[in-house]
């Protein structure tokens, strides 16, 4: 089979549209991304990248940028009340020993750098995508400002509510966990001591509530803090202080006080929702990656990992296609087979709340073969 030159286009600049198309950059294929939002702003919260998606940052030859916007996190820590600890463990080892410790980053700056390594004129900002058509060996694309493109592959990055999944695959209403997640950024100071200066992931629970503190060191010296609690299912919801403070009142009362300091403004309140699993994730010339294929809760942390991990092995795969070793369409399948049975694997412990009963930090222990 004869090498060809693939047209990509990957629909989405987030954390999964954006890996993919460094991950395409280091296979020597261009990917052309299109977002919908006239300008990229910082979102989000701090984040742990695990070994696994290290291992592809350095395959993709931008570890040097990542390491400096990022440090090693040598623990987690779940804790009931101010000071009882339950549970302290070492992250495990998902890949090899060379990679011990994961690494803790805002997602803001893990974005900004994988989004430095695109070319600017690949990168199409205010381009909202409002038709996909399939033909025969292509896909025509149309976007809200009259622009229409013509690729081989088109990948959906597109979120949760993916237009393009929606469209071609059938329509996948996201499930509401019936819990909100309340994020900030705050001075490590302003976290009271409640925050580690050797960067341990802390979760205070209170039931099946939970209360983030997760060191930002490297550059920012800043601590992510994010207060999971009930709540209703509304794309933008608005709290008081007041409603934010009954929501916590089962934590102790330094934890309180973090709250009480901050300004609410900075505070973004999102409903947590996820996706069931579902079968298939590609047509001939169509795929789904990231939060569009598998959109997990955040409780294992692993939506960004596994957004990561999708891009790696879809560039490897369509790779293979460039190389003229396979077609497109074996190469999507073969994607979507290597990744549906570990996003779904995360997908269902995401949805297992840390909680004072929990018996370990990381319940993928039981189910992967990991190291100590």
């Amino acid at each position: 089979m004869a090498a060809k030159s693939l047209r990509v286009a990957i629909i989405g600049s987030g954390i999964a549209g954006a890996s993919a198309a460094v991950a395409l950059k280091a296979k020597g294929i261009r990917a052309d991304v299109y977002e919908q939002a006239p300008v990229l702003g910082e979102v989000g919260a701090g984040i742990g990248i695990r070994q696994p998606s290290i291992r592809a940052i350095k395959k993709w030859g931008i570890f040097e940028e990542f390491d400096k916007v990022t440090c090693e996190s040598p623990r987690m820590q779940i804790i009931a009340g101010e000071d009882n600890v339950i549970i302290e463990e070492n992250w495990p080892i998902l890949t090899d020993p060379t990679e011990r410790f994961p690494r803790l980053i805002h997602r803001a700056d893990l974005l900004d750098s994988l989004t430095a390594q695109i070319p600017a004129d690949q990168l199409h900002l205010d381009h909202r995508l409002v038709d996909v058509e399939e033909k025969d060996e292509t896909v025509e694309v149309t976007f809200a400002n009259g622009k229409k493109i013509e690729v081989d592959v088109l990948i959906a990055a597109d979120g949760i509510r993916s237009p393009v999944r929606d469209k071609v695959l059938g329509k996948k209403e996201p499930v509401f966990s019936g819990y909100v997640a309340h994020r900030a950024l705050v001075p490590f100071d302003d976290a009271l001591g409640m925050a580690c200066e050797d960067n341990t992931l802390r979760i205070y629970v209170d039931g099946d509530n939970s209360y983030y503190l997760l060191p930002l060191l490297n550059g920012r010296r800043q601590v992510s803090v994010d207060i999971t609690i009930p709540g209703e299912n509304e794309l933008r919801p608005v709290y008081t202080k007041e409603q934010l403070l009954e929501g916590i009142k089962g934590f102790g009362p330094t934890l309180q006080k973090i709250i009480e300091n901050i300004d609410m403004n900075k505070i973004v309140s999102r409903p947590l929702s996820d996706l069931e699993p579902f079968d298939v994730w590609s047509t001939k010339t169509i795929t789904v990656i990231g939060d569009a294929a598998h959109a997990m809760l955040h409780n294992q942390g692993q939506g960004a990992n596994m957004a990561i991990q999708d891009a790696d092995v879809l560039a490897d795969v369509l790779g293979e296609v460039a190389e003229g070793k396979s077609t497109v369409a074996e190469a999507l399948k073969s994607y979507e087979e290597q990744r549906k049975p570990i996003t779904k694997l995360y997908q269902n412990l995401s949805r297992l709340f840390p909680t004072e009963q929990a018996k370990t930090a990381f319940p993928e222990k039981e189910h992967l073969e990991v190291g100590k």
